[in-house]
C-alpha cells in the first residue's frame, strides 16, 4: 500500500491528526515542503519569501509592506497616507475571504469543500481542538523534523500549556 494513501472518506480530527503526524498526504509530508521552501528562501531570498502566520497576524502592516517590496511593488507615500495598506488588509481578512462564494460553495482537491479551510483565523486556537498530548507530540515532531535548519519560532509563537 502507498505510504501516502489516505482513505477517500471523511476523517475524524483524531484520524486526520494521525495521518498528518505520519506524514501522509496526497502531496507528501508537510515537513519536506516546509524545509524545501525554507532552504530556498535562504539560498534565493530574491525568489522565495518565507512568512509565518503568527508574525503576519501580529504585524500585518509590516508584513504586507515586506510582501509588496518582495514583489517589487512597494507602497508609495501617497498609498500609505490614503489607507491603501489598511484596505488590502481588510480585503484579505479571513472574514472577507470566508464571504467569497467560491470559498462557501466551491470544492478543491479530493472533493473537499473549500469552506473547511477557513476556521477562526485566531493564533492559538489549536488549544480548542488538540489535547495537551497532541500538542506535545506535534511540538516534538516539529523539533525533530526542523532540527538544525535554522528555522525558529519566536517565544510568542511557542505553545503554552493549557
Amino acid at each position: 500500500m502507498d505510504k501516502n494513501y489516505i482513505p477517500d472518506v471523511p476523517l475524524s480530527f483524531n484520524q486526520a491528526f494521525e495521518v498528518f503526524c505520519e506524514g501522509r498526504s496526497g502531496a507528501g509530508p508537510i515537513w519536506d515542503h516546509i524545509l524545501q521552501y525554507w532552504n530556498e528562501s535562504l539560498r534565493r531570498p530574491d525568489k522565495f519569501l518565507f512568512l509565518k502566520y503568527e508574525e503576519m497576524m501580529a504585524e500585518p502592516h509590516q508584513n504586507l509592506r515586506k510582501l509588496a517590496e518582495f514583489i517589487r511593488c512597494p507602497f508609495s507615500e501617497e498609498e500609505e497616507k490614503t489607507g491603501v495598506i489598511e484596505q488590502i488588509i481588510e480585503l484579505c481578512s479571513l472574514k472577507k475571504l470566508k464571504e467569497l462564494d467560491v470559498n462557501k460553495k466551491g470544492e478543491g482537491f479530493s472533493n473537499i469543500e473549500n469552506e473547511i479551510f477557513f476556521r477562526k483565523g485566531v493564533v492559538g486556537d489549536w488549544k480548542n481542538n488538540m489535547t495537551p498530548e497532541m500538542a506535545e507530540r506535534l511540538d516534538e515532531l516539529t523539533r525533530e523534523k526542523l532540527h538544525g535548519c535554522g528555522l525558529t519560532f519566536s517565544s510568542k509563537e511557542q505553545r503554552q500549556p493549557s
